[in-house]
């Protein structure tokens, strides 16, 4: 086929009448059985909502530390931050590693601001060791 042969009117015309772009369609192929189980767990993940427990007093929050770090017992925190839809992120339960200041440390080596957290308990341990 030569210049004088290729006629740009057929081509206008394949693109606005024949051709159907399937747009997502056909990138589809390209995503892996994991990537699409993940893609489905966020969904679920991005529907749940933790609702908001009652804000602690500066002095309940340090006594809760106080006494999960002496005893070496696991804590659930929740923050008072909040997502883009206003809603409080999932419960953090932890151990709490060390503190300095108004920072705790937590066991992932994560620092938190004791201004920071909205409640916390301590987790209720339970023996199931069968030593009664």
């Amino acid at each position: 086929m030569n210049e004088k042969e290729f006629d740009l009117g057929i081509v206008k015309r394949f693109f606005e009448h024949d051709y159907h772009d399937r747009g997502l369609m056909k990138w589809q192929g390209f995503y892996l059985s994991d990537h699409t189980a993940a893609l489905n767990q966020q969904k679920i993940q991005d529907k749940q909502q933790y609702p908001p427990k009652p804000q602690q007093s500066l002095s309940i929050v340090g006594q809760i530390l106080s006494t999960a770090y002496t005893q070496n017992q696991p804590v659930n925190l929740q923050l008072n931050t909040v997502d883009h839809n206003n809603q409080h992120f999932a419960t953090i339960t932890t151990p709490i590693l060390g503190y300095n200041g108004a920072t705790i440390v937590l066991a992932n080596h994560q620092f938190i601001n004791i201004n920071d957290i909205q409640n916390i308990e301590l987790v209720r341990s339970t023996n199931w060791t069968g030593n009664q």
